[in-house]
């Protein structure tokens, strides 16, 4: 069987349903996988008619979970209704009532990934979640977690995890069908992520670089590359120019380089934040001149090259969560609600369904 990726719809007055709907229009993407999409029919049908798309969804509940014989076939797409929601006509943007389905959607595309009432035929290789409101979620409630990265963290045990982003992702790791997305291809990976600039400096240890390192590492090979190549980014201008320009390229990054080579990884640096990208763009399926992955120190030096790149395509994933000893990878589109454009018929997919994609290929690795 290919593998199940579980799908939470996400803010469904947001622009979630429609791109879900529409990425999964595509036969060849939709022939990668199994897909259960988490949420309620309201939204996903009117997205489907708004579309004009003949994609055939069949309906499941909580029960079905349990049995191997309803799980989802090969290329099947499954609607597990969140049956709670089933009877809200209309859901208004940044609602408490938005948030807490949104919410509810999540906690069940995890639960098929780790329940142990979930039969192995429904059991969630990877999740890809749909854009939320946090303020939404904050309506609602929710104020524990700022986001997906810190919930999927919680729920799955991990303490070491990062936030990695794809840009383009390389069409000769999705099973040969074509993204649709032509230009540069970028992977990179944050050490640190919503820390103000002035405290970076302070977060900083070796321990946690080195942590990064070799999660990207184990990220990049359930994506298909054997021994990747990974280009770590120094803190300071020019890698601090041998302490003249700051101390801890020399002190923090380059000691959890040097224990990364020493476990094995293909790994250097650091390296001037300012030329490192340069030699790690992918372009048309032939891999980057230098490094298939870059690890940046803090959240604008990678995401800028990588949303300059492809700021309405890139992919968001969390690294660093397992179940029973397997990797489970969740990705998302790297953009929000974009509630001005809900309903509108006019969300591109391509995020979506880049994000869809690089589920699906590290589910078939790791299934």
């Amino acid at each position: 069987m290919k593998p199940l990726v579980s799908i939470s719809m996400g803010d469904p007055a947001g622009i979630g349903p429609e791109v879900i709907v529409k990425a999964l229009g595509d036969d060849a993407l939709r022939g990668m996988g199994r897909w259960v999409i988490c949420g309620n029919a309201m939204p996903l049908q009117l997205r489907l008619q708004q579309a004009g798309l003949k994609l055939v969804v069949r309906h499941a509940t909580l029960a079905d979970v349990a049995r191997d014989d309803a799980a989802p076939g090969d290329g099947e797409v499954v609607l597990l209704r969140e049956e709670k929601w089933e009877g809200v006509a209309a859901f208004d943007a940044n609602s408490a009532q938005s948030g807490a389905a949104s919410l509810a959607y999540v906690e069940r595309a995890i639960a098929l990934a780790r329940d142990e009432s979930v039969s192995e035929a429904w059991r969630a290789s990877a999740i890809a979640t749909g854009p939320i409101s946090k303020e939404a979620w904050f309506a609602a409630g929710q104020t524990r977690y700022p986001g997906h990265t810190e919930l999927f963290a919680e729920r799955f045990g991990s303490e070491k995890f990062a936030m990695m982003f794809a840009a383009e992702p390389r069409r000769d790791l999705i099973g040969g069908a074509s993204s649709g997305l032509e230009g540069a291809g970028l992977h990179c990976v944050l050490v640190t992520a919503h820390v103000p600039v002035r405290e970076v400096a302070n977060v900083l240890t070796t321990p946690r670089v080195l942590d990064v390192i070799v999660l990207a590492n184990e990220a990049m090979q359930g994506l298909g590359f054997a021994s990747p190549r990974i280009g770590v980014c120094g803190l300071n201008p020019h890698a601090g120019e041998r302490g003249i320009l700051g101390s801890e390229d020399d002190a923090i990054i380059r000691p959890a380089v040097e224990a990364a080579r020493g476990q094995g990884v293909n790994v250097s640096g650091p390296w001037s934040g300012d030329t490192i990208f340069q030699g790690a763009l992918a372009s048309d399926g032939k891999p980057a001149r230098d490094f298939d992955l870059v690890v940046a120190m803090y959240h604008d030096q990678g995401l800028i090259p990588v949303k300059l790149l492809a700021w309405d395509r890139a992919v968001n994933m969390t690294i660093g969560l397992t179940h029973r000893g397997r990797r489970v990878l969740r990705t998302s589109p790297d953009h929000g609600t974009a509630f001005a454009i809900a309903g509108k018929n006019c969300a591109d997919p391509g995020s979506m369904a880049a994000a869809l994609r690089m589920a699906a290929v590290s589910g078939l690795r790791t299934a």
